[in-house]
This record gives structure tokens, C-alpha cells and sequence, in this order.
């Protein structure tokens, strides 16, 4: 019940202060032309929002990478939590993909082409690739971009597969890979849920990874998916997993 009363919460509050927000910002930065205070709200909002519903935030491994650079950050992706948890944390500016039926929307699909969003459709190939090279001229003006390559959400924290067009942005860019690993969100909003229990959400960043170190994007895909599995716990590790269905002792990592 306490779940639900945080989730009903979170969204009064949005209804509420989104509004009030929208008018301050929105005014201001067509005006201006200038996305900075549209974009800060915006992580703000999100921060709020995170502390609204009762989820406190521990970060690790930030002092791994050097802030003043432009990085491709790769993360798993278990709850409707994740974005609003981890977009503030990035450092410096960062872009994501986001749905193009959000562009159609009044107002918000303005706001989303100013802060450099870019727009993607899943079941379009053609549409898809033209979002990979949109990704990489965000990535070329500085601007890190936050992708999640399983591309929907895990039901059980496991990985799922990955979506090849991460990868082909990062050998093609060049941008080193931040894997990020997050834990704790599927206990608190799993999949298919708008009740969220509350408790402490962790943030780990991995060291960079070089795409231009492997000789093919599969390599690639896979190392970055054995960094961010590495920190899951044992049971929602797929190496953990495979030996147990062959009966094997699983190896300790």
C-alpha cells in the first residue's frame, strides 16, 4: 500500500510542479535560445522526483573517468526509476534516445530538439541508422550521450540481449564506453509496476572502455556487457545461471 501512496506522490507532484516549471522555463529559453537553465531544471525535476518517491541515491566509481570528457555511457535498465536516478548523475551535459511520438507533443518535442534528444523508432531500420548518426553529431558537439543498449527493460535483472546500434555509434565515433551497472531498482519499481517501495538505488561506474581496442563490434558488445554484469549479483549473472543449468559450480568473479 505504501507503494502505491508513493507512486500516486510522485505523480501529484509532476502533475503540479511540471506546469509551474513549464512556464518559467519554457518562455525563457525560447527567448533566449539558450538550453542550459531548460536542461538543469529538467535534471532537478528529475532529482526531486527520485526524492519524492522515497529513493536515496549512492554513486561508486565516478572518479574512474575524467568529467571534462565526451563518453558514450551504456547502462542496464530494470525499472521506470533508472532514467530519472541516473541522467542527473551524469557529468556534465548529456543527450539519450527518446521515443519520436514525444517529438509530436506541443511545447516538449521543442524542448527535446533544443537539448539535443534524439529521436529513435524501433521497428525502423532506416530510421534507426539516420538516429545512430544524429547520435554521433550530439556526441561531436561535446554533449555525452546515455543509451540503454537491452533496450527495454529487464523483468528479472538479468541482461538482456543488445541492440547492435550502440555499438556501431561507438566504433564509429570513436567515444569511449562507460558501462554503468544500476542495483536496487527492480526491488523497488520492477517492470510492469507504478508502486515503488523506496530504499537506497546504486550507481556504479566502470572504467572506460576503448572501442578502438577490438576488432569488431560483437567483441565489443560483449566486453561491455561482461563489465556491466560483473557488479549484478551472482544470481542474475548469465555465467552464474548457464553453469547451473549444466550442473556446474559456478566460478567465483
Amino acid at each position: 500500500m505504501m507503494g502505491y501512496f508513493r507512486g500516486f506522490r510522485a505523480l501529484l507532484f509532476l502533475v503540479i510542479v511540471v506546469p509551474v516549471a513549464a512556464l518559467i522555463v519554457f518562455p525563457w529559453t525560447f527567448i533566449t535560445g539558450k538550453i542550459r537553465f531548460l536542461y538543469w531544471a529538467g535534471m532537478g525535476l528529475a532529482r526531486l522526483t527520485v526524492w519524492v518517491v522515497g529513493v536515496k541515491v549512492r554513486v561508486m566509481g565516478l572518479d574512474s573517468i575524467d568529467p571534462a570528457e565526451t563518453y558514450i555511457f551504456m547502462s542496464n535498465h530494470v525499472s521506470d526509476l533508472d532514467p530519472p536516478i541516473l541522467l542527473p548523475r551524469i557529468p556534465r551535459r548529456t543527450s539519450a534516445l527518446a521515443k519520436k511520438e514525444l517529438f509530436k507533443v506541443p511545447i516538449l518535442g521543442r524542448a527535446l530538439e533544443m537539448v539535443e534528444m534524439v529521436p529513435v523508432e524501433r521497428d525502423n531500420r532506416e530510421a534507426a541508422i539516420q538516429s545512430i548518426h544524429r547520435a554521433g553529431a550530439v556526441l561531436r558537439h561535446g554533449i555525452n550521450m546515455t543509451v540503454y543498449p537491452e533496450g527495454t527493460r529487464s523483468p528479472d535483472g538479468r541482461l538482456l540481449p543488445f541492440k547492435k546500434g550502440p555499438f556501431h555509434l561507438a566504433a564509429e565515433t570513436g567515444f569511449p564506453i562507460v558501462p554503468i551497472t544500476i542495483l536496487g531498482t527492480l526491488e523497488m519499481m520492477p517492470k510492469g509496476t507504478y508502486a515503488c517501495k523506496g530504499g537506497t538505488a546504486t550507481l556504479v561506474f566502470h572504467p572506460p572502455v576503448d572501442p578502438r581496442r577490438y576488432s569488431d563490434r560483437e567483441e565489443l558488445m560483449q566486453a561491455v556487457a561482461d563489465v556491466i554484469e560483473s557488479a549484478l549479483p551472482p544470481e542474475r549473472q548469465r555465467r552464474t545461471t548457464e553453469a547451473r543449468r549444466h550442473g556446474e559450480k559456478p566460478e567465483s568473479r
